[in-house]
């Protein structure tokens, strides 16, 4: 139905023009004289009309069973102005109906086939040169457009890191970003999104976050677009609604048109252009136009519009429009508007062609491709760490006499503040932000001292919004800057996690590596903070993460571990363009001794243990009776637990320190297990969705022939006080599973 539909709009246009070039038979309409010279009405619509047939292809290759996509963009042509208004070094995301505004911006790279590119895309083609047969999207490298695959306000945060880190780069003076190259010093980031959208929290707090930038004098040249057809699918937008949501926003600059008026489309998108880049503010483009079809393919719109609904967008077709208008106006003829539509019809056949021969992905690896290995791949000499290694496999170190020449000791948050200290002296493209970070030195001191040490510029406060602590790390790590993030608790991050699984992880794969994000994100988290907090300070659930593809996660247990991984999450950064994520165990942090009261024996060198992912960490790897299998505080709890089975046992067990999670190194712990037939896979996080989980499945994937036994904390949330240790992990569970398995030995 939408495409015989689209094919009477066709033929509407084909009328009107014909009659148009009938000077006997077609009177000119009264209107206001036309505003654009005839070369760029010519090429503006050209745009269109290629735009328009590329939606007649996509509705043809669907019937033919040979394409997937059919989210069109009639009637949403008019956004073609923002095509020619911005350029390649203005990074920019679009609304998933902007065919005409890439084909429009096309123009200024010749190497680039606007045209043939989203035919390749309509097919899911392993030629497309963006989403290499993954998806279909708008985007291009060579056109400064980061793809997204379902823009319902998960992608402006990302568009406002852009914009925020467009000046921020030049206020560092950092070199040519990796998206933008040598950006003139006026470029903008834009960012396009429905009229539904806007009403998404992400998109409600991505607005809000813009005016708290410009209120404290900061620089933020981000141009919002709101093309607003009146409906999300089928819900209706509220009259008015948009204009009235828009314009009220504090330090947002407002501009508004037609698309059926595109001349008038053109001023206001001139106008509101040239403010961002004059103010280096924001301004919101509201465009009101009119759908022409369904929301897609399979949406039959006509059960929930009128017969007059649908003639008022039929009469307020911006191509049909555009076109009668320019012919009036003397701009064009309607005999080159004719041929120019022929010659559309005739480019967009011959790329259908095309896309119909092309084959799509045909192995399993070469979809994931751009997901990378979850082993690493650095190639060539080892990159330095941050400080001298630490022997793989030391006991715990009771602090030194004064005459001990080792590095000096340290805590947990002791070795995280000197690896981010270092990090960012050696990375001056490295910033560090998040709620209180900054002079503070972050809730439980972290980074005290870090702000003072990089500059303001670089580490800094940001509002209580994770959804925009993330989106300023996606868009400045796009832009070519290292961002490190911290969400203040993990349980904070279940506000604003499609930041990393919709957005993070997903822009390498659907562009086939073209685009990416290396970030290294930081969260305090999990339990055992006794009595305080409850369940949003001490949360022990990380399943949300452990299932986003492509990332990498960890949790680092010691000073050393903490300089080491920092190191090595700068490697995969840098080396690998991945995205990081450190779990950081809040109970840990200032934990001095192990054993015993005043022992010292959890501090370690100020120096960094080694840490690549496919291998724990071993603690006495002479043990040979049993095998306990743990990270973070759990590690702590082994450790104890190993001394008391030899102490009362004469069992002498080998520890292992997972340390990285996702990956997890499966093969390196099998080999242990080889080796130790009897273990305990010790989880303090819950008992469904945990680590332990799948590394259990991994061993039995192996064929390993052992007795393991798994302790883990309750499926439960994690009460106030002292209640909590009926549902946490505790050294007992460890025991009674150790005991266990030295009876059957």
């Amino acid at each position: 139905m939408s495409f015989e539909r689209l094919q009477a709009a066709m033929a509407r246009f084909e009328r009107e023009l014909t009659r148009a070039a009938d000077t006997r038979a077609h009177a000119l309409r009264p209107r206001a004289a036309w505003s654009l010279p005839p070369s760029l009405s010519r090429e503006l619509l050209e745009s269109m009309l290629l735009a328009r047939h590329l939606d007649l292809l996509a509705h043809q290759l669907r019937h033919e069973g040979k394409g997937h996509y059919t989210i069109t963009s009639s009637g949403h042509e008019a956004n073609v102005v923002l095509g020619r208004l911005t350029r390649v070094t203005d990074p920019s995301i679009l609304h998933y109906r902007s065919a005409a505004l890439q084909l429009e911006r096309a123009r200024q790279d010749p190497s680039v086939d606007g045209v043939l590119d989203i035919a390749l895309g309509l097919v899911a083609a392993a030629a497309d040169p963006l989403c290499s047969g993954r998806h279909k999207a708008f985007g291009s490298k060579p056109l400064g457009i980061v793809p997204q695959t379902s823009t319902i306000a998960s992608q402006l945060p990302r568009a406002l890191g852009l914009a925020f880190g467009l000046d921020r780069a030049r206020r560092l003076r950092l070199t040519s970003g990796a998206l933008t190259g040598d950006s003139p010093a006026d470029s903008i980031a834009m960012v396009g999104f429905g009229d539904a959208s806007l009403n998404h929290s992400t998109a409600q707090g991505t607005l809000n976050a813009a005016s708290w930038v410009v209120h404290q004098n900061l620089k933020l040249p981000l141009l919002f677009v709101c093309e607003d057809n009146q409906l999300g699918i089928s819900v209706r937008t509220p009259a008015d609604w948009v204009r009235l949501r828009l314009s009220s926003q504090p330090h947002l600059a407002y501009f508004h048109a037609e698309m059926w008026h595109l001349d008038r489309a053109y001023a206001a998108a001139e106008q509101a252009v040239a403010f961002c880049r004059r103010e280096r503010r924001p301004a919101a483009l509201h465009l009101e136009c009119r759908r022409l079809l369904g929301h897609a393919g399979s949406d039959v719109d006509n059960q929930y519009r009128t017969r007059e609904e649908l003639e008022d967008a039929e009469a307020k077709d911006p191509v049909i429009a555009a076109a009668l208008a320019s012919v009036e106006a003397g701009a064009l003829t309607a005999g080159e508007v004719l041929a120019l539509n022929q010659a559309a019809r005739e480019r967009v056949a011959h790329a259908g062609d095309q896309a119909r021969a092309a084959s799509g992905l045909q192995t399993r690896a070469a979809v994931m491709a751009p997901l990378g290995s979850g082993a690493p791949t650095l190639a060539g000499e080892p990159r330095r760490t941050l400080v001298s290694g630490l022997t793989p496999g030391s006991e715990p170190t009771r602090a030194p006499q004064a005459s001990d020449e080792r590095a000096p000791l340290g805590t947990l948050a002791q070795g995280l503040n000197a690896g981010l200290a270092e990090l960012l002296d050696s990375h001056p493209e490295a910033l560090l932000f998040g709620e209180d970070v900054a002079k503070k030195g972050g809730v439980y001191g972290v980074t005290k001292g870090l702000a003072e040490r990089a500059g303001p510029a670089r580490v800094f406060n940001t509002l209580l919004d994770e959804q925009t602590i993330l989106g300023l790390a996606l868009g400045t790590a796009t832009l070519g800057m290292l961002p490190i993030p911290e969400i203040q608790y993990l349980a904070y991050l279940h506000n604003a996690e499609d930041q990393l699984r919709g957005e993070a992880a997903s822009l390498r794969f659907f562009s086939n590596d073209a685009f990416d994000n290396p970030m290294i994100v930081r969260i305090p988290g999990l339990a055992f903070q006794k009595g305080f907090g409850g369940h949003f300070h001490n949360d022990n659930s990380i399943a949300v993460l452990r299932d986003i593809p492509g990332i990498v996660v960890g949790v680092p247990a010691r000073a050393d571990d903490a300089l080491g991984m920092l190191s090595q999450a700068r490697d995969l950064a840098l080396a690998e363009r991945r995205v990081v994520v450190l779990i950081e165990p809040i109970a840990l942090y200032h934990e001095r001794h192990l054993y015993g009261a005043d022992d010292g024996a959890w501090l370690a060198p100020l120096e960094a243990e080694p840490a690549p992912l496919d291998a724990p960490r071993v603690y006495q790897p002479d043990a040979r009776d049993l095998l306990l299998i743990s990270y973070g505080n759990g590690l702590r709890m082994c450790l104890r637990v190993s001394r008391a089975l030899e102490r009362e046992f004469g069992v002498k067990a080998r520890v292992l320190d997972l340390r990285w999670l996702k990956p997890l190194p499966v093969a390196a712990v099998a080999a242990h297990v080889r080796e130790i037939p009897r273990a305990v896979v010790v989880d303090e996080c819950r008992n469904t969705g945990s680590v332990s989980e799948e590394l259990l499945a991994g061993l039995v994937d192996l064929g390993l022939a052992a007795t393991v036994r798994r302790v883990t904390s309750a499926d439960s949330f994690i009460p106030l006080g002292q209640a909590a240790d009926l549902v946490l992990l505790s050294e007992a569970d460890i025991r009674r599973a150790a005991h266990d398995l030295i009876q059957l030995g």
